[in-house]
């Protein structure tokens, strides 16, 4: 565990919850003090109504602290205040304001617009989108708009008592976001020890707020902070069964999750019954630069550096292509994977293999498990290199580049949710969609390819263990032949868990990869979407669970390859045999 949580968070906890109007959502105590209002930690002030104020900071527009990419700087050209803070009589006020600050959901239309003025469609388009984004979310039960309705990162904000006006002082905090990935949409300032925040929403699309990339700069030694996460889209979380934010600093670099005993999920009256996550933090060291996210990020730039990397290894066997481009001018990658002499004329008959993964952008572990399973199938393992010897594989490891850059949890910088949108892509709206169910389509008309496994790769946040979606056939042998893979993953996968694995053509999953392909390719073909939880799995017989990291993220779809289908019966046995000796 991190020194800065055993030094200096240990003897804290969240005690409890309470609703006292418009005073603080909860009492932070130290555990040798439990019985007191504050501790000597934390020297929380009771709150009364209307007597303590909040400073409301709107964000600057959405920019990114890699200045050399100009198509990014370009699309969001228009320029805010950098801080436009406003003076409230109470936190009730403040929240019944529903966000006069905030910009209309239309100006983040024209953000889109600026990468696209050839378009004069696209505009009008988003609008009529924009307005019915406006209505009740039926999967959220909130009013989107308003406070939700935020446009860009905070950038460089220093945030610091209402009414000071002095010199910037050490512990006055700076909050930024304008970095690949990130999101933070607003601050405000609640007391010295506790600070709201709020996720800038998918760009294009308010409904979607659940993912947030932040740092925090100008801290003071020994500083303690409670941060509020207030305005998730989703009612139903993973931090209601331990999981917790992860952190990072300067002289830290590597990525660990908060200790579970400082978070805390409930559903606050004071953010329009929104849910909110708490989480406990102590800054011990005032030249770091701390990071917190709402998973291990992934970015684009990793994935390119990932690549070339690659690329400079020379492999004979793997080939990486530019499949086309996202609307933001981002490389749509596509790897084969497969002896040499199968990459420009596969023999009839080959087995073919096609994976996706990062449609839905904040989806971070579905990158993790694709580089995984790169890393194992260029590898020089015994089953990588028979798998290699009968099969071509397809990776398209970043569906949705644009929203990975921009750090959206589902859509694209349009605020499309690309998984559906399978039927009819369009492809100037979804081009890397469009580019990617083309080349599917053509390889199926293909007689001498024979495409026998889709699999769309995606990270779950309500549920724990890895499982599988798969579709309903009216011929009932069929049906049973979907259900072969999983269970074969169920024995070889300890994290994988069949009674998770559903089957189903729900009409609201009529538009995502698995349903669409189902439907197109012919009845020797498999299409899955592969769900990994974000946070953690449960073994056969363990009694709790076990947290998900990068490393063993990266093995799940080594499992795949172990359990895969594509091969004549007597290899498919062999491997499987392998697999459970070693």
């Amino acid at each position: 565990m991190l020194d800065w949580f055993d030094s200096y968070l240990g003897c804290i906890t969240i005690t409890g919850i309470f609703s006292l109007g418009t005073s603080s959502p909860f009492i932070i105590t130290s555990q040798v003090e439990c019985k007191k209002r504050s501790s000597s930690f934390f020297s929380v002030p009771t709150i009364v109504p209307g007597k303590y104020h909040s400073c409301c900071y709107q964000s600057s527009p959405l920019s990114s602290g890699y200045e050399h990419t100009e198509v990014y700087r370009h699309a969001h050209a228009r320029t805010y205040d950098n801080t436009h803070d406003r003076m409230v009589g109470s936190r009730h006020t403040q929240r019944c304001t529903d966000g006069d600050d905030s910009a209309s959901p239309a100006s983040s239309c024209s953000v889109a617009v600026a990468t696209h003025r050839a378009r004069p469609l696209l505009c009008n388009r988003m609008e009529r989108k924009m307005e019915e984004n406006t209505v009740r979310d039926v999967e959220t039960g909130s009013e989107t708009g308003g406070e939700d309705a935020l446009v860009g990162n905070v950038n460089k904000m220093m945030v610091s008592p209402p009414g000071y006006s002095g010199a910037p002082r050490k512990g006055h905090l700076v909050f930024d976001a304008c970095f690949e990935s990130g999101n933070l949409g607003r601050v405000d300032y609640i007391s010295e020890f506790e600070f709201d925040l709020f996720i800038r929403p998918d760009t294009c699309n308010p409904r979607f707020r659940v993912w947030f990339n932040f740092t925090v700069e100008n801290v003071r030694e020994t500083q303690r902070v409670i941060f509020n996460v207030v305005n998730f889209s989703k009612t139903k979380s993973l931090y209601r069964d331990g999981m917790s934010p992860v952190v990072k600093s300067t002289s830290r670099p590597k990525w660990q999750r908060l200790p579970a005993k400082n978070v805390y999920y409930y559903r606050c009256p004071d953010h329009r019954r929104n849910y909110v996550m708490s989480f406990a933090f102590c800054f011990d060291r005032e030249d770091d630069v701390y990071q917190f996210a709402y998973c291990y990020p992934y970015t684009y730039s990793r994935l390119q550096h990932y690549l070339a990397s690659l690329d400079r290894r020379n492999l004979p066997y793997l080939q990486r292509e530019q499949l086309g481009l996202s609307v933001q001018q981002r490389r749509l990658d596509l790897l084969t994977i497969t002896n040499s002499d199968h990459h420009q004329s596969p023999e009839r008959g080959k087995k073919l293999v096609f994976l996706t993964a990062r449609v839905h952008p904040g989806e971070s572990p579905a990158s993790f498990i694709c580089q995984g399973v790169i890393d194992f199938l260029v590898s020089q393992h015994p089953v990588a290199q028979i798998l290699r010897d009968h099969v071509i594989f397809k990776i398209v490891p970043m569906l949705n580049p644009d929203g990975v850059y921009l750090g959206n949890y589902r859509c694209s910088l349009m605020g499309f949710d690309l998984n559906r949108h399978w039927q009819d892509p369009s492809p100037w709206a979804h081009p890397t969609l469009h580019a990617v169910k083309q080349l599917i389509v053509q390889m199926n008309q293909d007689p001498r390819v024979s495409l026998e496994f889709y699999i769309d790769v995606h990270a779950h946040s309500t549920m724990l263990n890895g499982f599988m979606y798969g579709n309903v056939f009216e011929d009932e042998e069929r049906v049973h032949r979907q259900a072969v893979f999983p269970r074969l993953l169920c024995q070889n996968a300890p994290d994988f868990s069949f009674s998770n694995t559903s089957f189903n053509r729900d009409v609201v999953k009529a538009g995502t990869g698995r349903r669409f392909l189902g439907g197109l390719l012919d009845d020797t073909s498999y299409c899955y979407t592969l769900e990994v939880s974000f946070y953690s799995y449960m073994t056969a017989g363990s009694t709790a669970p076990v947290p998900y990291t990068e490393e063993t993220w990266a093995l799940v779809l080594s499992y795949f390859c172990m359990s895969s289908n594509p091969l004549c019966v007597c290899e498919r046995e062999l491997l499987i045999c392998h697999f459970l000796v070693t």
